[in-house]
């Protein structure tokens, strides 16, 4: 589900309500928003006071009833991102999960923290520290990373050896005005083959939900133009779902789980993988030629 944001956060709040209740209601067993859906990126610029959208993320969370709600009346399972404030000066950018009978599951807090020209997200969150996470839903094992995750195929790697049937990723990613014209399609084509790449290689399904629109710079300086082409690609990494680059859309596709057991059976990697070879992954670099 892709949408636009806006300055005021009940108006982002009530149309995600909306739109993830139509989506339930017109047969969605699982569903996810974009990253940080309650409010635009406002990761664009640091400013001590955009602090103030945190929330504490638990089953008493007053967002998180109002979904279990809309969860427990459709059926659904739904997946929340946040702005998570775990504790004074302590913040995380999180996804919380609710089973399709309302009850809360659990969080991922995003694992890997970019900070480059107008995503400068490690001066909001910290690390995530609750490892690589999978739930148990009732329709299926979902795994659940968030954006810039979505580059390192350790993370999708370790994720689906958790029993991921579909991994999730929460995300906000565009262009900025000024890089457009120069490396617009290969970033995006970059974006989009490195997660169809996981799928292939963990042999699961992925989903990638984006948001849409152009959102200014609060200083003045550009802004990012979200790219929307929200997608869902098959263990064979074929995109099996892709939504448009401008519209706000419900982007809802039947997927055959048996398709996991399928391809992993024709391409064995689990089988292959070479795990005692693989202990210099844990360094950051290697030196030696």
């Amino acid at each position: 589900m892709q949408t636009r944001s806006v300055e005021d956060t009940k108006e982002n709040l009530e149309k995600t309500l909306e739109y993830v209740y139509e989506a339930g209601k017109s047969g969605a067993d699982i569903i996810c928003t974009q990253e940080l859906f309650k409010t635009v990126y406002f990761c664009q610029t640091e400013d001590w006071d955009n602090f103030r959208y945190a929330e504490v993320i638990d089953q008493n969370n007053d967002t998180v009833k109002a979904f279990s709600k809309i969860a427990k009346d459709t059926q659904s399972v739904i997946i929340l991102s946040l702005f998570e404030k775990r504790a004074e000066g302590l913040y995380h950018n999180t996804v919380a999960v609710l089973d399709a009978d309302g009850s809360y599951l659990g969080k991922y807090r995003k694992m890997h923290i970019p900070d480059d020209p107008h995503f400068y997200e490690k001066f909001y969150f910290t690390p995530g520290d609750l490892g690589y996470k999978v739930f148990k839903t009732r329709y299926a094992n979902v795994g659940t990373l968030i954006c810039w995750d979505q580059w390192f195929p350790e993370a999708a790697r370790l994720t689906a050896m958790k029993g991921a049937d579909i991994i999730f990723y929460p995300t906000a990613i565009g262009w900025l005005p000024e890089e457009k014209e120069d490396y617009g399609e290969s970033q995006y084509n970059a974006w989009e083959t490195v997660q169809r790449g996981h799928a292939v290689a963990n042999g699961c399904y992925i989903a990638a939900v984006n948001r849409v629109g152009f959102e200014p710079s609060p200083d003045g300086n550009g802004g990012i133009e979200f790219w929307g082409r929200s997608f869902i690609s098959d263990p064979y990494g074929n995109v099996i779902k892709k939504a448009s680059g401008e519209k706000e859309e419900v982007l809802i596709h039947e997927i055959d789980l048996s398709l996991i057991d399928e391809t992993r059976i024709t391409w064995p990697f689990f089988r292959d993988r070479r795990i005692e070879t693989y202990h210099d992954l844990s360094k950051r670099w290697l030196e030696d030629l």
